[in-house]
């Protein structure tokens, strides 16, 4: 590594140890040629004539009909999704007349001291009422 004291980097370099675990890539790329081999047999299967497939001695298979309902079913699913997380975000919201519309539930903590009966919290006056009070109006 280079610093202020020493600008110029090691040569030949200094390689990094391996410490990760290569697990995720192996994972990856089993999803992905999985993923791969099976939208290519779903292709056979939706567009192979029937004496194919049975010629390659798949003596069952789903209808045919399921290879246009799977992804129909699939897009119906993504928008139900879609309008159950607007419906969830529409009902956890608070009415408009409610006080965490406003402040938030986080800031109800803060709201101890407007009870009636409550002591005003402390704050700063103004510099401009003390000055009123202290020197009168303005001339």
């Amino acid at each position: 590594p280079t610093s202020p004291v020493s600008p110029l980097a090691p040569y030949p370099p200094i390689l990094p140890t391996e410490t990760r675990s290569r697990a995720p890539e192996f994972y990856g790329f089993v999803a992905w040629a999985s993923t791969y081999l099976l939208f290519v047999l779903y292709l056979l299967w939706a567009f192979l004539p029937d004496d194919y497939i049975t010629a390659l001695g798949v003596s069952w298979y789903p209808n045919r009909e399921w290879s246009l309902l799977i992804p129909a079913y699939g897009m119906v699913l993504v928008l139900l999704t879609y309008f159950t997380y607007f419906a969830l975000a529409l009902a956890g919201t608070p009415a408009f007349a409610d006080v965490a519309t406003i402040t938030g539930a986080a800031f109800a903590p803060y709201l101890a001291h407007a009870r009636p009966d409550a002591v005003p919290e402390m704050y700063d006056i103004p510099l401009g009422l003390v000055n009123r009070v202290v020197y009168g109006p303005r001339p």
